[in-house]
């Protein structure tokens, strides 16, 4: 790590992103062998990151409403 990424930091952080979103981020820019690390501290994040890349649009089935039958 350098100062840079230090800094960078703290530019993110400015912008006061939710916390299970900086995770997800990071899983997005992680190698194979920090994504496992990633999954390991935070598997529900990084779980979920999964689902929504995969899925279409990152919307997961249970989120699309489904249209009433009249």
């Amino acid at each position: 790590m350098s100062h840079y990424d230090y800094e960078k930091s703290k530019e993110i952080s400015a912008k006061d992103p939710p916390f299970a979103s900086l995770i997800m981020s990071a899983g997005r820019k992680a190698d194979t062998k920090n994504f496992a690390k990633l999954k390991l501290i935070f598997p529900e994040i990084i779980n979920e990151l999964e689902k929504r890349y995969w899925a279409p649009g990152g919307i997961l089935p249970e989120e699309i409403k489904k249209e009433e039958k009249i």
